[in-house]
């Protein structure tokens, strides 16, 4: 009789535990999620141009040449499955390369208003005469990633890193980190001809 009490006895503390336990939280609000992305792996082809340069571009990637202007090397390196595009305009240094060099920094700073950092990087490959700057902009800023190249003395390029979105570096970091790998590898493969 007594293991009968005993089981008993235990089954009431057990069904107790269970009603305790079975209490429930207040809701608690979720956190705002973001979609997955799923990237490949970078991966390069040559590109050979009708201008005085050529570099290695992402295969993930394409060029839109603008039809609509006077300047033959200005175009697009469009990321359609990112909505990502990065303006490349090129012009040819006629003793003006301070101004250009002035005209880039500045392009590059109209986003300071919004950036929280502007980190550069000094770009120096003397045996391909290529030099010039990256800039990582942080923040909330349309444009986080610009660069120019220039010879120092026949040409000027610089380029823009644009998402077709609004501006939220958290939800961006993995689209951003895949395209600055391939534009970081466009500067270093980067040739005058």
């Amino acid at each position: 009789m007594e293991s009968r009490n005993f089981i008993v006895w235990c089954l009431a503390l057990l069904g107790a535990g269970v009603i305790v336990g079975c209490k429930s939280d207040p809701p608690t609000p979720k956190p705002v999620g973001y979609f997955r992305i799923d990237l490949p792996e970078n991966d390069y082809q040559p590109k050979e141009l009708d201008c005085p340069f050529s570099f290695e571009i992402s295969k993930e990637s394409r060029l839109l040449f603008f039809e609509d202007t006077k300047e033959q090397c200005w175009f697009n390196i469009e990321y359609p499955n990112l909505g990502a595009t990065v303006h490349i305009t090129y012009k040819p240094v006629q003793g003006n390369l301070r101004e250009l060099l002035e005209e880039s920094r500045s392009m590059t700073y109209e986003h300071q208003v919004k950036a929280n950092r502007i980190d550069s990087k000094r770009i120096n490959t003397p045996n391909a005469h290529v030099y010039g700057l990256t800039y990582e902009l942080g923040g909330t800023v349309a444009s986080p990633y610009q660069f120019f190249v220039t010879d120092s003395a026949n040409h000027f390029l610089r380029g823009a890193l644009y998402f077709n979105a609004k501006p939220n570096p958290d939800s961006l970091k993995p689209s951003f980190n895949f395209v600055k790998k391939d534009l970081e590898h466009l500067v270093e493969t980067f040739e005058w001809k």
